[in-house]
């Protein structure tokens, strides 16, 4: 044999022994658990804690050992490399199907322009629609469920049948010690309640106004014409004596409002938080001051406000760090532009398709919005990083395009459609909030893959020609005549 042969089988040993070593790594990870690890650690054995924490995402570590070893066994057929090889040389001859010149001719003025303007239509449209998009639930019972569902109709029925909410309102009144039940308190509280009762989504009221009302008639024979708010303190507090204690607190400073709903969908909520900041800035005082919100509704009215705050500022951190990285990655501001442009198209989009779905922006929600930049600037990425190295290195911005399609641009498709075939069956889950999700992330999945392979490019005819370039020192342009040229 000769030495190349002895290398040739020196090398195929290594790899064997390799193999076996992350083959049986593989083994004894799996075969390891939480509970084992944590007891070595707390052994003080050395790399104990290392692989308790390798144990909290299992599925990680796993994908890094053993898709390596799969692959070293499986392999890729000759088959499978000569077909690959052979529609490589048929696309760069020019002999590519039909579809595939269509996308090479993107880069040019006449289709570019066009694209961008059913763009700018699309996105035109989708703010018009998105500018309806609401904060919270916009469903009665619970959203995440369909109409239809045990639970929904029960809560139907309920509220149909009795005078009774799982949801409630509570504004909290402040005031001086002892005086939560004072004349001047209760009046107050009972003109609030008078007028969260016009409210169409307000089932009932009930707070220390109220029952002090129902008390002055009941001490009196049930006449309806004691019916009122006495202005006498003497019976007032003698009331006090009788009320529950959740009334009022026990140094008699804090007043709470309950506030019955018939939902807590958006606009019930909004309609309720209006009614009170009006009749906070109307009534205003320094011994009297209303509060929100407690309750299981107040609770999520304030955490709609907190979501409708953050929503633009998330937005706009997202956008931030994809631009500045970008900027420091590809030193080229229509690049940067080239590569925003579909990810803001495709958050417009996002929102118009929540309003369609009726789906409301809240905590559940909000992420997706960002899940869509997250991904969207992936696929952008992945184009237009060979696009740049190709232009850079001489080519004109068709071939970079064509080149990028090549290489990159079949997995950005091939990740898309995966992507989004996956989520697309959660669409017949019987949990309304999961096939939304579906919907809505197999959308961006789908949407963000166009971008990139139709949107980007067009974007490119007219942003990134080569006087728009940044070049390496050894590479110039002629001014005349437009061509590249290297320089030694």
């Amino acid at each position: 044999m000769s030495n190349t042969d002895w290398l040739t089988v020196a090398g195929i040993g290594v790899l064997l022994v390799t193999s076996a070593f992350f083959a049986m790594a593989e083994t004894a990870f799996v075969r390891m658990n939480r509970i084992r690890a944590m007891s070595l650690e707390e052994e003080g054995r050395k790399g104990a804690k290392r692989l308790a924490a390798l144990l909290q995402e299992p599925e990680n570590t796993l994908n890094l050992v053993l898709l390596p070893i799969l692959l070293s066994y499986t392999g890729v057929s000759r088959a499978a490399a000569l077909r690959s090889l052979r529609a490589e040389q048929e696309a760069r001859a020019g002999h590519d199907r039909p579809i595939w010149r269509a996308f090479d001719r993107l880069t040019r003025p006449s289709p570019a322009f066009r694209v961008i303007v059913a763009a700018a239509v699309l996105t035109g449209v989708g703010l018009l629609i998105s500018s309806h998009l609401k904060i919270g639930d916009l469903d009665q019972g619970a959203p995440e469920l369909r109409p239809d569902s045990q639970y929904n109709r029960d809560v139907a029925f309920m509220r149909a049948n009795y005078q009774g909410s799982s949801d409630a309102f509570v504004v909290m009144v402040k005031t001086p010690d002892n005086l939560c039940v004072s004349y001047e308190t209760l009046s107050q509280v009972q003109l609030l309640e008078w007028r969260l009762q016009a409210l169409p989504g307000v089932i009932d009221t009930n707070s220390m106004a109220t029952l002090s009302t129902h008390m002055v008639a009941e001490l009196n024979e049930g006449s309806l014409k004691w019916y009122q708010l006495v202005p006498t303190q003497g019976i007032l507090n003698a009331i006090t004596t009788m009320a529950p204690r959740e009334l009022f607190n026990q140094a008699c400073n804090t007043l709470p409002v309950f506030v019955y709903l018939r939902d807590h969908r958006s606009d019930t909520l909004n309609s309720v938080v209006a009614t009170v900041n009006q009749f906070t800035r109307e009534h205003a005082s320094d011994r009297i001051r209303f509060l929100m919100a407690a309750g299981t509704a107040g609770f999520e009215a304030t955490t709609n406000i907190v979501v409708r705050q953050s929503m633009r500022e998330m937005l706009l951190w997202v956008y931030g760090a994809v631009i500045v990285l970008c900027l420091v990655v590809f030193r080229s501001v229509p690049a940067v532009i080239a590569a925003v442009l579909p990810l803001a198209m495709t958050s417009i989009l996002c929102e118009a398709i929540m309003v369609a779905l009726g789906m409301g922006v809240k905590v559940a929600t909000l992420p997706v919005i960002a899940l869509g930049v997250g991904i969207g600037v992936d696929y952008a990425l992945y184009v237009l990083a060979v696009m740049l190295a190709r232009m850079r290195a001489g080519a004109s911005l068709d071939m970079a395009y064509h080149d990028a399609r090549l290489f990159t641009g079949k997995v950005v498709m091939l990740t898309g459609l995966t992507l989004a075939t996956a989520v697309g069956t959660w669409a017949l889950s019987p949990i309304k909030f999961q096939a939304d999700m579906g919907i809505l992330l197999a959308f961006m999945f789908l949407w963000n893959m166009i971008g990139a392979l139709v949107l980007l490019p067009a974007v490119c005819c007219f942003l990134m020609r080569p006087r728009h370039m940044w070049w390496p020192g050894n590479v110039t342009q002629d001014v005349a005549t437009g061509s590249l040229k290297r320089t030694t």
